[in-house]
């Protein structure tokens, strides 16, 4: 008899441009948003460093299902709540021209602190990202899912690409956002621990050493997360769409699944090294899902679209399981219609207008609300 999956639950956060509509820049909503939602929302809105951004983040969900339906209402509702201020809002991973200079920082310790430490790389981290807590069982397991994990993490940035202006410029990435965040410190793929003992030693080390001030300023691309049973993706650029981010969620928590099977029946997937799938991640960055990555067993390029479908193979055994096909089959609408990125590169190819690309931006943001 086939042992069912746990429940893998989900977290997802969202980071969202709070948008002048006359300007189409980025504009302060002077926690006037972040304060309206909190009385609706409580805990699942709170600023962020620049004043011009607002995250949310979802309820522990157990399905894929009940996170769209949450991230709807919580878009639904921060759309609300900036109209009052007669703002709008919108979803991609960098503004198409916003400048980090002309953006005030929120004024809170924590900022401040972050601030006070890192200088102009925290100042001009004007990015946007989509976060997803995938719930486990333990943290030791949750390691060894996260050292497999890593290799399918520039997929899923492929797919998430959607940052390719920076300033006003065309920066010829599909994802300039990581660029950005690659100043901050400790970023990145995170290298291989061979155990919970290992990876708890790094942070209390970097504690101890007055590195940081707590194990949540480890930033990577996926993280064990220091307080909570989740291994934790961070890799992907803000969606413009709703079903954009879904389908993500939904083939992120499929992977971890996946993964999870295997190591059940003591057949671990292939542990590559990191300084290999920065290579993929640097493709994935540039190009999107439009060019090639690298088949590290077939040691070989390949069309990024058909790693791609290969991944879709791989975690196809526990989709229906999760109850997520309808989620993860919007993957061969993003794979036709392209990313994000690909969307506002077409807008700005025909009209030569960074205004106009905000507009699809926050037009996008809204659709299937």
């Amino acid at each position: 008899m086939t042992k069912k999956l746990p429940i893998f639950t989900l977290g997802v956060e969202e980071e969202y441009q709070i948008i002048d509509p006359d300007t189409r820049d980025l504009r302060s909503h002077l926690s006037k948003i972040v304060d309206g939602a909190k009385i609706i929302l409580n805990e699942q809105v709170k600023a962020e460093m620049h004043q011009s951004v607002v995250e949310v983040g979802t309820n522990i969900c157990k399905n894929v299902s009940e996170a769209k339906n949450e991230i709807k209402f919580l878009r639904s509702k921060i759309v609300e709540l900036a109209a009052k201020q007669n703002l709008v809002v919108g979803g991609a991973g960098t503004h198409p021209f916003s400048r980090w200079q002309d953006q005030p920082i929120t004024d809170d310790p924590r900022y401040h602190h972050i601030v006070n430490e890192l200088q102009d790389a925290a100042r001009s981290n004007l990015i946007f990202g989509m976060h997803c807590h995938v719930g486990i069982e333990n943290r030791e397991i949750g390691l060894q899912l996260m050292n497999q994990a890593c290799y399918f993490l520039p997929h899923i940035f492929a797919l998430s690409t959607n940052s390719p202006f920076w300033e006003g410029r065309n920066t010829g990435y599909k994802s300039f956002r990581t660029k950005v965040f690659d100043k901050f410190p400790r970023t990145g793929l995170p290298e291989y621990f061979d155990s919970v003992q290992s990876y708890d030693n790094y942070l209390e080390t970097l504690v101890k050493t007055n590195c940081i001030d707590n194990p949540k300023k480890i930033w990577w691309d996926l993280r064990l997360h220091p307080f909570y049973d989740t291994i934790e993706f961070r890799i992907c650029d803000m969606s413009l769409t709703v079903d954009e981010a879904m389908c993500i969620v939904a083939i992120i928590q499929a992977i971890v699944a996946k993964l999870y099977k295997l190591t059940m029946a003591n057949t671990s997937f292939n542990i590559y090294r990191i300084a290999l799938i920065k290579e993929n991640k640097f493709r994935a960055a540039r190009y999107g899902i439009e060019g090639n990555m690298i088949d590290f067993g077939l040691q070989k390029e390949v069309d990024t679209k058909c790693l791609i479908h290969e991944l879709l193979e791989f975690i196809d055994d526990v989709v229906d399981e999760l109850g997520s096909r309808e989620q993860i089959n919007f993957i061969h609408t993003i794979m036709k219609e392209g990313t994000g990125a690909d969307k506002q590169l077409k807008v700005f190819e025909q009209t030569h207008d960074l205004t106009k690309v905000v507009d699809m931006i926050t037009s996008e943001f809204t659709r299937g609300l």
